[in-house]
């Protein structure tokens, strides 16, 4: 199977406008397509920005809505699968969510953010109840994750067990947390045999200073794509070749003791 190669878009986007930040999605997806990108994934929130406070309730739409059927378009147009961000309206509550849809314009997947990060998030946002979503693109098991669920190690053990492949991972990871990006998301595709795209917004966004860093990790503990701390669009393949060898020879996956971990629930 050949590797899915994935573009990661480090960017804030134009925090408010929706209008805005799909042309910049539409931009960044022909740039990726023809980089030889299958797979798009952007930030947490990318959509409207992070920082838009009580334009939550404004900017969100259900998952079927008009920004949706405008991600769709636009992957059917530069033939590839995008990953976004957004506020999701579900009847009367808001989740910070994440959805794939793939290179048809068939929704794929749709994620709701777990684990809540803050005053910000807790105010506006219902926690998701779903800890596993994945989708097939390409041949490869996609999971998805939002930002801070991936700082809990059972998020990323719970994704391997299921047969994720590679875990995508919209964040909005701001000072001073860079370590995060740098040292624990690279840990967690290691100690878990997977990938993962971790992908940040960048720059001062109201109260948020974002770290930008956004990566692509393989399960042999390396970065295979690194973002820098500014607007960008960065390349790297996702090889179920070099997956199945690093399964092979990491025993982690092998050799848990189930019997002990019963405190862990």
């Amino acid at each position: 199977m050949p590797p899915l190669r994935t573009a990661l878009l480090q960017s804030s986007g134009r925090t408010g406008s929706v209008d805005a930040n799909l042309a910049t999605l539409d931009e960044a997806a022909g740039r990726a397509a023809a980089a030889g990108a299958r797979l798009l994934v952007c930030p947490e929130l990318f959509l409207t920005g992070y920082a838009i406070g009580d334009a939550v309730p404004e900017l969100a739409e259900p998952a079927d809505g008009p920004s949706a059927r405008a991600v769709a378009d636009l992957c059917v147009r530069h033939g590839l699968a995008v990953h976004y961000g957004y506020p999701e309206r579900s009847g009367d509550t808001i989740h910070n969510a994440a959805q794939l849809i793939g290179p048809d314009g068939a929704p794929l997947a749709n994620y709701r953010k777990t684990h809540l990060f803050g005053s910000f998030e807790e105010k506006w946002f219902t926690p998701g109840e779903d800890p596993v979503v994945q989708a097939e693109l390409d041949g490869v098991r996609i999971g998805l994750l939002i930002c801070y669920d991936v700082e809990f190690p059972e998020n990323v053990r719970a994704h391997a067990l299921a047969g994720t492949e590679l875990l995508l991972v919209p964040t909005a990871l701001m000072h001073p947390f860079p370590f995060v990006a740098e040292a624990v998301v690279p840990v967690r595709a290691f100690e878990s045999q997977l990938y993962i795209a971790y992908v940040n917004r960048t720059g001062q966004e109201g109260e948020f200073d974002f770290t930008g860093l956004s990566c692509l990790a393989g399960p042999d503990g390396t970065v295979r794509a690194r973002a820098g701390r500014g607007e960008e669009l960065v390349v790297g393949d996702a090889d179920p070749g070099l997956l199945a060898a690093s399964r092979a020879a990491n025993p982690y996956l092998r050799d848990r003791v189930t019997g002990l971990y019963g405190s862990l629930v």
